[in-house]
């Protein structure tokens, strides 16, 4: 196998959560020119949908499934749904996640535990669901999209950050527990201009996150879907349990303080 074969995907199947738009819209349309079979899972059916039809009118493959990842119902749904079209599962990508900043004293512990489950018991289930069918195959790979905000220590970030920590370890710890046939690791993004965040945030506060960057531009989606592809790939074939930051360099928070 040349350098270049061993970034394909062919003959693969991948299941990518919060796929619709962002990141993991990046993803599924990077694994699908790689080669994979792509199942496209996110809340808004139409914007799954959307991307599906990109990839196949691409000459790809890949379906759209409606799926709240925070419903047990779902995910299992999802997981049945990618066997019976595509009769197998290589790959799991964790991408639906999320949060914010929030104030501990206001904020009720209700919200904290939705949002623990939202980021780390949700992935764990699907993890749980997806490892029989990759080991059937013959191995899999298991991609977790946690945050910097993990290992960031900063006020206002003890729910999201305390979430996407707990996401890390557990992306370390089940590196061992599936290996040697599935390989798990995590990306760690940096400030990603996905379109949404793009709209909103104001320019003076871009240009602030800009300087304080040592590469001088916040990410694109594109910069995490060319990892999140390595990870995948044979060409990372001898790496599990790694978090890989792609924040362009700053090891601190980049936000206006």
């Amino acid at each position: 196998m040349n350098l270049i074969e061993r970034f394909s995907l062919a003959n693969s199947v991948a299941i990518i959560t919060g796929s619709g738009k962002g990141i993991g819209r990046a993803i599924a349309i990077a694994y699908a020119e790689a080669g994979a079979k792509v199942v496209c899972a996110a809340r808004t059916l139409a914007d799954v949908e959307a991307v599906a039809q990109e990839i196949c009118s691409n000459g790809g493959d890949a379906i759209a499934v409606a799926c709240d990842v925070t419903s047990e119902n779902d995910r299992t749904a999802l997981v049945q749904k990618a066997i019976d079209t595509f009769g197998k599962i290589t790959h799991l990508v964790n991408n639906a996640g999320g949060g914010g900043p929030n104030d501990p004293l206001q904020m009720p512990w209700q919200e904290f535990d939705r949002l623990l489950n939202f980021n780390v018991t949700c992935p764990y289930h699907l993890m749980q669901l997806c490892v029989p069918h990759m080991r059937e195959a013959g191995g899999g790979n298991i991609l977790n999209i946690t945050s910097v905000a993990a290992r960031y220590v900063q006020p206002n970030f003890s729910s999201y950050g305390t979430a996407k920590a707990a996401l890390v370890q557990l992306t370390k710890l089940l590196s061992q527990d599936f290996a040697p046939e599935i390989r798990v690791n995590a990306i760690s993004p940096g400030p990603i201009m996905t379109d949404a965040l793009n709209k909103v945030m104001p320019d003076q506060v871009k240009a602030i996150m800009t300087a304080n960057t040592p590469l001088k531009r916040l990410g694109e989606v594109e910069d995490i879907a060319a990892a999140a592809l390595y990870l995948a790939s044979p060409a990372s074939g001898w790496v599990s349990g790694k978090i890989i930051d792609i924040d362009g360099g700053a090891d601190v928070s980049v936000f206006p303080s």
